[in-house]
């Protein structure tokens, strides 16, 4: 790709935001529903390994068992709580995304994220205009292009 000596090549972030529509709402909403059963799984499945864990320690250490391996268990169930914490904080935040999807209206606009886009630059050009571009999508299709492309 030439470039002319007069021009630069930059990249520029590009706000996505989607209408929302019913069927936007749906998807959103069955999005949050898988995170919150794989968040729930994974919960179900650290209960038994952090479970599992501890009975295999005790099972291999004398009755009652010693100063160390209480450590040991102490230790274990100490990590699992702190995941455990964790996973129901990421439940707790995909709740409150879940609440805010079901209260949003039709037609409003949500941000989506972000994308790079690489564009050209020269001189006379309002950097702040070429630098301000959005997509606008209603359900996956570009509806409109704001800004200086």
């Amino acid at each position: 790709m030439d470039i002319p000596k007069n021009q630069l090549l930059l990249k520029r972030p590009i706000n996505i935001k989607a209408i929302v529509t019913p069927r936007w709402k749906e998807e959103a909403q069955q999005q949050l529903q898988g995170q919150l059963n794989q968040l729930d799984q994974q919960l179900q499945q650290l209960e038994v390994q952090g479970q599992r864990a501890i009975t295999e320690l005790q099972k291999q250490s004398i009755q009652p068992p010693g100063p160390q391996i209480i450590q040991q268990i102490d230790n274990i169930q100490s990590q699992v709580n702190q995941r455990k914490s964790e996973l129901l904080e990421q439940k707790n935040q995909s709740l409150q995304q879940l609440q805010q999807v079901q209260l949003l209206e039709l037609n409003q606009e949500v941000s989506q994220g972000t994308i790079e886009s690489i564009f050209t630059v020269e001189l006379g050009d309002n950097l702040l205009d070429k630098w301000q571009v959005e997509i606008l999508l209603r359900d996956g299709v570009v509806e409109e292009i704001r800004g200086d492309i």
